[in-house]
């Protein structure tokens, strides 16, 4: 029997029992939407995160005080206080894969104007920071180098700030605010940034001159951190090269001695975010592929039942010259068709599951990959649970089968 007239009897006797029939696929049509929706926001949560990691800048480099910490142990008080202003000013002069290099020290409590007040961090930088960050000035100018030497409380504010402490719309460019009872005097307003994929409101900061922040609000002599930027994304590993082999030269470290700093790129923290993400959505898709399996039994039992309804059937076909090859071929392509049209299905069900996901802000994106995936999944699951009760039709005696009641 040729392949057409396989297919018209597969269709047919599809379609003589279309309840049974969509109940074996609706097991496949929950799989597989199940899958797409998983993977759509595994991998539209990825992007979402190498996006606003993007937007921070994927040059930079971060250099933090202290070892690298190993499970979890908590280091000496003195050991975060390795970073000193010589550091930077040494990064400064020796740079040559470095474009632009900024001070950091960090301080987080109340700014006040007048009767309103807002809780925030205030950024201790010098003028390079917003280009190594990439944040703007929307209003005003940003404080100087001279600012910067001379100490002046001067000040950029985000817009959360503004919002909270000129809630009259009032210009907040040369108004004077307080943190920490010091006074500081905006200069200028930054763009907005709103909030990052980790739900941090990126506009909820004060930047002020890092010597600023250090001799009047925290009083201190070290370094929160250094932050850099690579001349250009490819020259970030030579970049974190140069200031490890600068910084264990300033620091007098010999060959043996461990580093007592650590060095991050954004590099580094988009692949490991990259990778959390394809794990959890790794260990989602094959959470959801259980009912693939399921569904994959479904089949395999509506199709033994069908065996058995038509065994009278099956033995008619063989007593007019129909082969075992044959009779096997009619039901392994009856499994296979209710397999893959359950996945049609299944895929037309994730693609609007992941359009309903927008309406609850997740990120969403369906790769290629998928689809064509489900749909080598949807066949293999057709032939594996099809072939058992297509050899109990094709092993059947066609004597046997026709007395059959």
């Amino acid at each position: 029997m040729n392949f057409f007239n396989l297919l018209k009897v597969a269709v047919r006797a599809i379609c003589s029992n279309k309840f049974r029939s969509f109940l074996s696929m609706l097991g496949i049509i929950i799989g597989v939407a199940a899958v797409i929706i998983m993977m759509a926001i595994g991998q539209g949560s990825k992007e979402s995160v190498r996006a606003n990691i993007s937007k921070m800048g994927t040059n930079i480099i971060m250099i933090h005080p202290g070892a690298d910490m190993r499970g979890g142990v908590r280091q000496d008080p003195s050991a975060m206080q390795t970073l000193k202003i010589n550091d930077y000013e040494k990064i400064l002069s020796d740079k040559s894969y470095i474009s632009d290099v900024s001070p950091e020290v960090t301080a987080s409590g109340q700014a006040i104007n007048g009767a309103n007040n807002t809780n925030t961090t205030l950024y201790g930088e010098t003028p390079e920071y917003l280009n190594i960050k990439l944040w703007s000035v929307e209003d005003g100018d940003c404080f100087t180098e001279e600012d910067v030497k001379k100490s002046a409380k001067v000040c950029l504010v985000g817009k959360t700030v503004v919002d909270e402490l000129f809630p009259d719309g009032q210009d907040p460019v040369g108004r004077t605010i307080r943190f920490k009872s010091i006074p500081f005097r905006i200069v200028g307003v930054l763009k907005s940034k709103g909030y990052n994929s980790f739900g941090m409101d990126q506009d909820n900061l004060i930047i002020a001159p890092y010597t600023t922040v250090m001799k009047r609000v925290l009083a201190q002599t070290y370094l929160s951190s250094i932050n850099c930027s690579a001349l250009t994304e490819e020259m970030t590993d030579n970049a974190i090269d140069e200031l490890t082999q600068i910084l264990r030269t300033n620091h007098k470290l010999s060959a043996s001695d461990d580093d007592d700093f650590t060095i991050r790129s954004q590099e580094e923290m988009m692949e490991t975010m990259s990778s959390t993400m394809d794990t959890i959505t790794i260990i989602l898709v094959v959470a959801a592929a259980f009912s693939l399996l399921v569904a994959g039994i479904g089949i395999m039992n509506i199709m033994l039942v069908s065996v058995t309804e038509r065994t009278r059937e099956i033995g008619l076909r063989m007593s007019v010259g129909a082969r075992g090859v044959d009779i096997s071929n009619q039901f392994l392509l009856e499994s296979i068709m209710i397999s893959v049209t359950g996945g049609v299905l299944g895929l037309l069900v994730g693609y609007l599951g992941t359009l309903a996901c927008t309406f609850f802000h997740l990120p969403t994106s369906i790769p290629l990959w998928s689809v064509l995936l489900s749909f080598a999944v949807c066949t293999l699951i057709g032939v594996v649970f099809g072939y058992f009760p297509a050899q109990k039709a094709a092993n059947m005696d066609p004597i046997e089968a026709i007395r059959y009641e």
